[in-house]
């Protein structure tokens, strides 16, 4: 017994410290991996924007060439 208190006590109480810890951790890990496939989503989307403006580019100049 330390200060009239079980060993465990103290151990339960260092293990909820460290489990906090843990939790922590993963959480922000979890955050990075996440704005990660937000970033990748969003590139693949702008790509697809580009994609159909020009395709409309494309066919705007065809249209004004014929009806000229």
């Amino acid at each position: 017994m330390i200060f009239g208190v079980p060993w465990w006590v103290f151990l339960c109480i260092v293990l909820i410290f460290i489990s906090g810890y843990m939790a922590f951790r993963s959480m922000i890990a979890e955050k990075k991996i996440e704005q990660q496939f937000i970033e990748q989503e969003g590139k693949f989307y702008m790509e697809r924007i580009q994609e159909e403006k020009s395709k409309r580019n494309e066919g705007d100049d065809h249209h004004q060439i014929t009806s000229s």
